[in-house]
């Protein structure tokens, strides 16, 4: 159980942050909004820790009345049946409390750069990865994001080779985090005529979006080539060289954008998933401990690992990190269900950070 004393402590934090905030003349306006910043994180946990010691000393007031010998008979009764149903609420009051406690990942609030990429499986593999990039759209649609495709690579018969898309809106990093990896599919293909069910897969990356304050590029450390851009099948698209290939020289990462037609906003884009890529390296680098978390819940990243199996004879889509099914794909690729499989790996993330955190949360 959380200590009073730690309850305490974030008591008087809060309490001292509005004592400062109360005398604002005093105060710069940069560290006025870096205390309402603290201040406005700080509230739930307040309001929390303030629930959890109102009961705790509910608790501890009947429990005082019981161990009273002196102690009216039927106020020994009423203070028993109170103490059951008080007891009742306090571990629920403790587990909210525990989670706002929680280290707060810094990208969840930040825009994402989803990718989704067609694996082994040929045309199958694309046609599934199409249907996983539409699932992602559906998605976005419905929790009000914006869904800005910046790349898309087709097959002749409609398929995606590989797709970039940047996603903006409210928490959209901390809900897609967990998508990362190898997505496998087992179905009887379109282009499969006798009929026998095929497994393929589809790899998809979200990254934190990252601002140019976030990650410093020197120019000299860039490689840029152009080049004349191309369709499917190797059919030019475009007469002039608007195609922009990235390379960053002291990681090896290479980023390219041909979909514009314009060499500046190719080069734009490009240079916006450079900065993502080079931010969750940056942050993977800075915090060890976060990426072993993360190599526990949602792989390496590598995408060399499966993290997710949608058998269509069978209506199921297995989660294979926290061994959860669900017999609703169709809703879940219309995005409509997806919610499902997304809360449940957050809920067993919390879980396995609890345990970790321990009492001395």
């Amino acid at each position: 159980m959380i200590s009073l004393e730690k309850i305490q402590q974030i008591l008087d934090r809060f309490e001292a942050l509005q004592t400062r905030m109360a005398d604002q003349a005093k105060l710069s306006t940069d560290e006025y909004v870096r205390l309402s910043k603290e201040y406005a994180g700080m509230t739930p946990a307040a309001e929390a820790a303030r629930e959890f010691k109102r009961v705790s000393e509910e608790v501890a007031g009947l429990e005082e009345i019981l161990a009273d010998a002196d102690s009216d008979a039927e106020m020994r009764d009423l203070a028993k049946e109170e103490l059951e149903e008080t007891r009742e609420r306090l571990p629920a009051v403790e587990r909210g409390l525990r989670l706002l406690l929680l280290p707060k990942d810094e990208a969840d609030e930040r825009n994402a750069i989803l990718e989704v990429r067609a694996g082994t499986g040929g045309e199958e593999a694309a046609l599934f990865a199409a249907n996983l990039l539409r699932m992602y759209e559906r998605y976005a649609d419905l929790r009000g994001w914006k869904f800005e495709l910046m790349h898309h690579a087709l097959t002749d018969i409609g398929g995606c080779k590989e797709a970039q898309v940047s996603i903006t809106g409210r928490d959209v990093f901390a809900r897609l985090k967990y998508e990362s990896g190898v997505h496998r599919v087992q179905r009887v293909p379109a282009t499969e005529s006798g009929g026998r069910i095929h497994t393929s897969a589809a790899t998809v990356a979200v990254l934190p979006e990252a601002e140019e304050v976030d990650v410093k590029i020197d120019e000299k450390d860039l490689r840029i080539d152009v080049y004349r851009a191309s369709g499917p099948g190797g059919q030019s698209v475009n007469t002039t060289d608007s195609a922009v290939r990235i390379t960053h020289m002291p990681t090896g990462i290479v980023v390219q954008q041909q979909d514009e037609k314009s060499q500046h906003k190719n080069r734009a884009k490009a240079m916006k998933v450079l900065r993502a890529r080079l931010y969750e390296r940056e942050r993977q680098e800075r915090d060890a401990a976060r990426a072993a978390e993360r190599r526990s819940q949602i792989g390496t990243g590598d995408r060399s690992e499966r993290v997710r199996t949608y058998n269509f004879p069978q209506n199921r889509v297995t989660d294979h990190r926290i061994n959860f099914t669900s017999h609703r794909l169709e809703k879940i690729l219309e995005g409509e269900a997806l919610d499902e499989l997304i809360d449940a790996l957050t809920e067993d993330d919390q879980a396995s950070r609890l345990a970790r955190v321990g009492d001395d949360a």
